[in-house]
């Protein structure tokens, strides 16, 4: 009998915003970015929280951030989120989240997070939650300068082929494996799992949640995670997170959902 993993979305399920843009008022703060760009962005964190944005819109955001981070200098975006890192994200991961992940390591799972933000903040995250293993998306740096291009983008259809991959390498049996994102664009990894999950999802998963017969869960208790785990001194390798998130953020595609695994 094969291995079992759950597979963790990052923002809307494990916590409770966009990870990149929640960064957008310590990149002020260290003159990366206008006060007009930090009130875009909380219009864009809004249209998030409140159900998520059809394809169109989230393509807009996608360009938007995209042409914001080009050209920034990696040392200071590096400088800027190794000081703001846990004052950011620590008061808003979810409860029932972290419950859960610890439920699935107790049962002996491996847990995985797989995350269209990018790799800078879901490796820290994960490591801080005992994840397993970590897929999120990598942007690309020249000169170390951000260009605003992406090496990879961890969404829609690539998750599934990342969670398909890493069940190759490390000996899972998918049907035996657990699922849990929030967005329509992850109706393929969680097609990819024996139990999926939708976890505060938008209208059009929840929509495909209950075609599919699949659970749907609501979290809605934010915790300080440093009360529930030490945290890890600040690390270099904390770098671009928002800026490598915000990108990919952005740039989640609608996919067209493939027939369960018989």
């Amino acid at each position: 009998m094969g291995r079992s993993a759950a597979f963790f979305d990052l923002d809307k399920t494990i916590i409770a915003k966009s990870s990149t843009l929640a960064f957008s008022k310590p990149f002020q703060a260290g003159g990366l970015i206008s006060r007009r760009a930090v009130l875009r962005s909380a219009y864009a964190q809004f249209v998030y929280l409140v159900g998520g944005a059809d394809h169109d819109q989230m393509e807009k955001l996608r360009q938007f951030m995209s042409q914001l981070v080009a050209g920034w200098d990696v040392a200071t975006v590096r400088e800027i989120v190794a000081e703001t890192l846990h004052h950011v994200v620590d008061p808003i991961v979810y409860d029932e989240a972290v419950n859960l992940i610890a439920q699935h390591a107790l049962a002996g799972r491996d847990v995985v997070i797989v995350s269209a933000s990018g790799t800078e903040v879901v490796e820290p995250i994960g490591e801080l939650l005992g994840a397993d293993h970590v897929v999120a998306s990598r942007l690309q740096v020249v000169d170390g300068h951000y260009t605003g291009e992406i090496d990879y983008y961890a969404y829609g259809e690539e998750k599934a082929r990342a969670i398909r991959e890493l069940a190759d390498s490390r000996g899972y049996d998918l049907e035996r494996c657990y699922g849990y994102s929030d967005s329509v664009t992850d109706v393929p990894m969680l097609e990819a799992v024996g139990f999926p999950h939708a976890v505060n999802p938008d209208k059009e998963l929840r929509r495909a949640a209950a075609a599919r017969g699949w659970p749907v869960l609501v979290f809605t208790k934010p915790v300080a995670l440093k009360a529930r785990v030490p945290l890890p001194p600040a690390k270099p390798a904390l770098a671009a997170l928002a800026v490598s998130g915000a990108v990919a953020m952005g740039g989640v595609l609608w996919a067209n959902a493939r027939k369960r695994r018989a």
